[in-house]
């Protein structure tokens, strides 16, 4: 196994009593990103399109997060980058 490889996260369903912890959330948002169809995704990992769409809308708001400054305008940003992924660790 390379240091890749043991950068993923196990793809498939969770079991019973387990949370999908940030970094699954995070992969299954970048598979749809990458083009991945969402409905073989749902079928596949067992989650409600409705909550894939979700993390992949957060996906991309995290995306332009550290390029907005204050009030929308350009710049750098660091207050509040935190929020954006502690609100995925809840679901």
């Amino acid at each position: 196994m390379s240091s890749n490889d043991q950068n993923l996260v196990p793809a498939g369903s969770l079991l019973p009593g387990q949370r999908w912890s940030l970094a699954r959330k995070r992969e299954v948002a970048l598979r749809l990103l990458r083009g991945e169809r969402i409905d073989v995704l749902s079928r596949e990992l067992g989650v409600e399109i409705y909550r894939l769409e979700r993390w992949r809308d957060r996906a991309l708001v995290g995306i332009d997060a550290p390029t907005q400054g204050a009030r929308g305008r350009p710049g750098r940003r660091t207050a509040g980058r935190g929020r954006i992924f502690s609100t995925w660790a809840r679901e």
